[in-house]
């Protein structure tokens, strides 16, 4: 476990694995955050990374409520027109 999460400073504590301990990684789970990106490339350069799914999941989650809303905003706009062409 490193403190933080300032690229310089988990690659510095990354670093003193051997090279060839850390080309053993095949594959690292990390967040959306720029930083972590650059670490693992960085750091384990053999390994695949994978965005994890809890963050994946969540964008995706906003993204359709986003949707959601514009649709229902155009039907009320829809069904209030109709109310009053129907007067």
């Amino acid at each position: 476990m490193i403190a933080g999460n300032k690229d310089d400073t988990v690659i510095a504590v990354t670093e003193k694995i051997t090279l060839k301990q850390r080309n053993l990684v095949q594959e690292i789970t990390l967040d959306m955050a720029g930083n972590m990106n650059l670490i693992t490339k960085k750091c384990f350069p053999n390994a695949t990374r994978v965005t994890d799914r809890f963050h994946v999941q969540k964008l995706t989650t906003e993204a359709l409520q986003e949707i959601r809303i514009k649709f229902r905003w155009v039907a009320i706009d829809q069904e209030n027109n109709a109310i009053e062409k129907a007067k």
